[in-house]
């Protein structure tokens, strides 16, 4: 096994461990999963994550048969939805599944995040969607969450939970906990009369900040020239 991919199965038993202690999941209900090349590599079926092992992390295939996998252990029961999201965007490197308390309190009920803070601009939009409730790992779930999941990087699954994604595994895990935040806060507005919902065109002006926004590498100032130098050679 390269090294490359060595550290890419780490880092998803690492984040499974980091969503339980966050507490934005519990037991072994949540599941990661990581591209890697031509592969989807994605979190076993029902194992405790403190007894994962590198090698226990199965591989699928992104290409030829559907649904094919290498490995010890059996994929998570939900591999259709992170297979068929890593198929279809290709931007996308990581996805995380949780069942966050307050995310999935809201999904039980049906209702969306609005934009009762910028922050709910990381999502792509104005709100977070529900997609309609279908029986866990089916293809109907998967094709209802890549409906939700149509200009977003994120979204609750009725009576289910919530799918976040991300270029890497490290901007997935932070979406899920973000996504967790703002619905505790939306949960907590309604109990106080409701939120103020800040307008579509706000949120479409912070989505276009957001693709600057993070640390940057200082330019690096061009090389002095030897007095009489050509500079253009």
């Amino acid at each position: 096994m390269k090294k490359e991919e060595m550290e890419l199965r780490r880092g998803i038993i690492a984040a499974c461990r980091a969503m339980n202690s966050l507490g934005i999941n519990q037991g072994t209900s949540g599941n990661i999963s990581a591209r890697y090349r031509d592969a989807m590599l994605i979190t076993p079926s029902g194992v405790p994550y403190e007894d994962l092992k590198p090698g226990d992390i199965a591989t699928m295939p992104l290409k030829g048969e559907y649904g094919s996998w290498s490995g010890p252990l059996n994929p998570s029961s939900e591999w259709r939805f992170h297979l068929d999201i890593m198929r279809s965007r290709p931007e996308v490197g990581s996805v995380v599944h949780t069942h966050s308390t307050y995310a999935t309190t809201l999904a039980i009920c049906g209702k969306e995040i609005p934009a009762i803070h910028y922050m709910v601009a990381a999502s792509g939009g104005p709100n977070i969607r529900v997609a309609p409730y279908a029986t866990y790992g089916t293809l109907e779930l998967s094709a209802l969450a890549l409906k939700a999941l149509e200009g977003r990087t994120c979204c609750l699954l009725r009576n289910h939970g919530v799918i976040a994604t991300g270029a890497n595994i490290k901007r997935a895990l932070w979406l899920a906990a973000e996504i967790e935040t703002l619905a505790r806060q939306y949960y907590l507005s309604l109990s106080i009369g409701g939120a103020q919902v800040l307008p579509d065109d706000e949120i479409a002006h912070v989505v276009e900040k957001f693709k600057n926004y993070g640390p940057k590498a200082k330019p690096t100032a061009p090389a002095a020239t030897k007095k009489g130098a050509n500079p253009a050679k």
